[in-house]
C-alpha cells in the first residue's frame, strides 16, 4: 500500500512538472511600427547608377503599386509626404550561370542591387537604411522549355524588390535583408569580366 502511495505521489509529481515546463508560451517580440507622426509615404525619383537605361521607372511603378495595395499609408508626392522612401539601383548583373555542349548559355543570374533608406521628414532624420538590398533571380534562358526574357525576369525582381521595401516599411523596419558585400559579383553587366 506504501508503494502505491509512493508510486501515485511520484507519477502525480512528473505529470505537473511535464505540464508545467510544457507551456504553450512562445516569446514573439512586438512589432516595430512607424513613428505615429508618420500618416503618409512619399517616393522620391529613384536614381539609376547602372547603363541600363529605364529601370528606375519600372521599379518606381512596382513601388507605388505594392504601396498602393498596402493601402495603409497613403501613397502622396515626395513634397507632401511625412515619410520618404530614397532609393537608388546600384548594381544591375546579369551573368549567365550554366551552358550546353556547345557552349550555349542554358540558365542566367539577374542580380539587381539597390541601396535604399526612409527619411521621417517630420523629425528629419533617417529611420532606417540598407545598402545593397539584393534581387536576385536565377531563370532559364529564352531558348529553352519554361525560359523566360531578360526583362521577364527584371519584372520578377521588381515585384521581389517592391514587396521587400514594403514589409520593411510597413511591417518592421528592424529586419535586416541586404546582402554581404563580399557574396556581391563585382562583374559587368554580362558576366563578361572575371568574378573573384
Amino acid at each position: 500500500m506504501k508503494n502505491r502511495t509512493l508510486i501515485y505521489n511520484f507519477l502525480s509529481l512528473t505529470a505537473a512538472a511535464l505540464l508545467l515546463t510544457a507551456c504553450p508560451y512562445h516569446y514573439t517580440p512586438a512589432a516595430i511600427i512607424l513613428p505615429q507622426l508618420i500618416h503618409n509615404i512619399g517616393l522620391q525619383p529613384i536614381k539609376n547608377n547602372t547603363q541600363f537605361y529605364g529601370l528606375e521607372d519600372k521599379f518606381a511603378l512596382k513601388l507605388q503599386e505594392e504601396f498602393t495595395r498596402g493601402g495603409q499609408y497613403p501613397l502622396v508626392s515626395a513634397d507632401l509626404a511625412d515619410g520618404v522612401l530614397i532609393a537608388e539601383i546600384d548594381r544591375y548583373i546579369n551573368q549567365p550561370v550554366s551552358y550546353d555542349e556547345n557552349g550555349i548559355v542554358q540558365e542566367r543570374k539577374l542580380w539587381v542591387l539597390v541601396n535604399i533608406r526612409f527619411w521621417d521628414k517630420v523629425e528629419n532624420r533617417i529611420i532606417w537604411q540598407e545598402s545593397s538590398l539584393p534581387g536576385v533571380h536565377r531563370y532559364p534562358t529564352e531558348g529553352r522549355s519554361g525560359g523566360i526574357t531578360e526583362e521577364e525576369a527584371r519584372g520578377v525582381i521588381w515585384d521581389k524588390l517592391s514587396r521587400d521595401v514594403f514589409k520593411r516599411t510597413i511591417e518592421g523596419f528592424g529586419s535586416v535583408t541586404g546582402e554581404l558585400q563580399k557574396r556581391i559579383p563585382q562583374s559587368g553587366p554580362a558576366g563578361k569580366a572575371p568574378i573573384k
